[in-house]
């Protein structure tokens, strides 16, 4: 029987993180609730040493082709990206980067079209400390300000190679203003629909107009990359009015600058937008629906609290995620497995729970994308259909399959760590519900549960019985409805 603060503990690491090994349970569950929230929230405490732990004994495999180059080779990126949220002692972190990634949704198929494979995944995966220039891939960017200011993000954002490509900012000259960027960063990154007209959707390209793009380092060597790239020569000087307040004294227009000054034109907006009430509270919102419920609204006075604690704090998403993740809607059990896990959720965890022993993230790939995600390919810039959305007849069929597989993979090591626990059927249930953490059955699925495990030879918990019975057992759990939900 799970204690209060154990089940509490799988509930916290399903939300914030991706499941739980027993190890990390037994180390969550022995904290107070609040000291489990710091120890998430304040992650840089932890080490971030996880892509050091890549190709080492007890962590889940990667597969090469060649040299493993995540930064240049984006299946490689990929592999890395799982390896993380698998291994990462800072599962926060990992959570909020998946998060922002949807939120900025980029993918690399436009950006490989434009610049190249190879540069398009330095663009969106590379590590400064590791890039011969130094290079910040967009996830780094996130993983960076994964709980920092949502503002300053968002000026990140603007300046991203990737971004820049993604939504045409490269081409932004001042006698044609390009206005994708403009229209998502106030439809999708800030306030969204209702809050703006196309007159500002227009103004807010010539702001950023000469945002553009230039190779830094010597030609044909490895330092050479694409960077952002104010061209004060194609930024448009004049005045850009909005039918928003865009200074704190109620103005609606940035007024007319200098080329020289005309960088200041996009802070001054982005600053707008970061600070709006209604950005505040749709950010309130889509982090309610992330990490608390999917299947009821959040209430009026809890976005009302988030929006205020965004607006008070300079946009610190760390103190809006600490509030949540203490709020008692997050904790209430109500909420418990009321969200629909992300096919990435859903790998992860399972690697997590049932085991990884032999298994390669790279195997995790191609049941990835038959889900539905493929990390670095949303779909379009709304990022991927959330929740129900994730669940066609061929994507369950493909979580189904990848449970089989998995458990299949792992069935010695299940049966070596079911030992001890198969003395009957029902205590081999109980060993299964223990190691993976999804709410506990309802009497017809537990019968069959119970019914599956009776099959066959009358039951004796030998090895050769615990080989088969564990992993098929484990195969059903992790393929069920129940475990879709986190």
């Amino acid at each position: 029987m799970q204690s209060r603060r154990e089940l509490y503990a799988r509930h916290l690491l399903r939300r914030a993180g991706f499941g739980a090994t027993p190890q990390e349970l037994d180390e969550y569950a022995s904290l107070s609730t609040g000291a489990a929230i710091d120890r998430l929230i304040e992650y840089e405490s932890q080490p971030d040493d996880v892509d050091a732990r890549i190709g080492t004994p007890n962590h889940v495999g990667i597969t090469t082709r060649g040299r493993f180059l995540p930064a240049m080779n984006i299946t490689d990126a990929r592999q890395r990206w799982l390896f993380r949220m698998v291994h990462s002692r800072r599962p926060l972190q990992e959570k909020m980067a998946l998060f922002w990634h949807n939120h900025f949704a980029t993918a690399y198929s436009k950006i490989a079209g434009t610049v190249g494979g190879a540069d398009a995944t330095r663009m969106l995966a590379a590590k400064p400390s590791e890039d011969p220039g130094q290079v910040r891939g967009q996830l780094e960017l996130f993983r960076q300000f994964a709980l920092g200011s949502f503002r300053d993000l968002l000026i990140e954002v603007a300046k991203d190679p990737a971004m820049l490509v993604w939504l045409d900012g490269r081409l932004n000259v001042r006698a044609r203003p390009q206005e994708n960027f403009a229209r998502e960063l106030m439809e999708l990154f800030t306030f969204g629909v209702g809050h703006f007209a196309e007159t500002d959707v227009y103004a807010a390209a010539r702001v950023f107009t000469g945002w553009n793009l230039a190779r830094r380092g010597a030609a044909w060597t490895a330092t050479s990359h694409l960077a952002f790239n104010y061209n004060a020569g194609q930024h448009d000087t004049g005045a850009k009015e909005f039918t928003f307040a865009i200074y704190a004294n109620g103005s609606r227009t940035i007024p007319a600058r200098s080329s020289a000054d005309g960088l200041q034109d996009g802070i001054d907006l982005i600053d707008a937008l970061a600070r709006h009430p209604e950005t505040a509270r749709r950010l309130a919102r889509r982090l309610y629906a992330f990490f608390v419920s999917e299947t009821q609204e959040p209430s009026g006075p809890l976005v009302a609290r988030l929006a205020d604690v965004y607006l008070k704090s300079n946009t610190d998403m760390r103190a809006v995620v600490r509030e949540l993740l203490r709020a008692p809607e997050f904790l209430i059990s109500q909420n418990h497995y009321s969200r629909y896990a992300w096919p990435v959720e859903f790998v992860v965890r399972a690697l997590k729970e049932v085991g990884h022993v032999g298994f390669s993230v790279d195997g995790a790939l191609t049941p990835l994308t038959n889900m539905g995600q493929q990390l670095f390919e949303p779909p379009d810039v709304n990022g991927w259909d959330l929740g129900p959305g994730w669940f066609s007849t061929g994507a369950m069929l493909a979580r189904m399959n990848f449970a089989a597989q998995l458990a299949t993979n792992q069935r010695v090591n299940l049966r070596d760590q079911s030992r001890g626990h198969g003395s009957t059927p029902e205590a081999l249930l109980e060993f299964a519900l223990d190691r993976l953490t999804l709410r506990a059955p309802k009497g017809d699925v537990g019968a069959a549960y119970l019914d599956y495990l009776r099959a066959g030879a009358a039951w004796s918990g030998s090895d050769a019985q615990l080989l088969t019975k564990t992993a098929g057992l484990v195969h059903l759990m992790a393929g069920s409805g129940d475990y879709q939900l986190v």
